[in-house]
């Protein structure tokens, strides 16, 4: 998660391997940076084109559903590599395993 001490520099996005991270205001999609073409919500398929509402108007912010701690791309989590001011930082309410996160990268990226 990125918490409020964001200063909103920007250094976080790019470095995402699953676009996951998104500028406050800025609606996002399930399908940017990854193969998903339909998704699963609530028993409802919803097609992975259509803008999801912004999780936050005024900080960057991560998507948890498509963040995968950088878990089959990267050692470490890259947003937190590169933050400048530390608050790219685990959401301890959001705790995941790495073979839960194994699995929610091949879903994400049909691998």
């Amino acid at each position: 998660m990125i918490t409020d001490a964001c200063i909103n520099c920007g250094a976080c996005e790019p470095e995402c391997p699953n676009n996951a991270i998104y500028e406050g205001g800025v609606d996002w999609e399930w399908a940017e940076g990854t193969s998903l073409r339909q998704v699963n919500m609530a028993g409802v398929m919803v097609d992975a084109n259509a803008p999801q509402k912004a999780y936050s108007e005024e900080f960057y912010y991560i998507v948890s559903d498509k963040c995968t701690e950088c878990v089959g791309f990267h050692e470490q989590p890259q947003c937190a590599a590169v933050c400048p001011v530390d608050c790219c930082v685990l959401d301890v309410s959001r705790k995941e395993t790495e073979k839960e996160l194994q699995r929610k990268k091949a879903w994400l990226h049909g691998d």
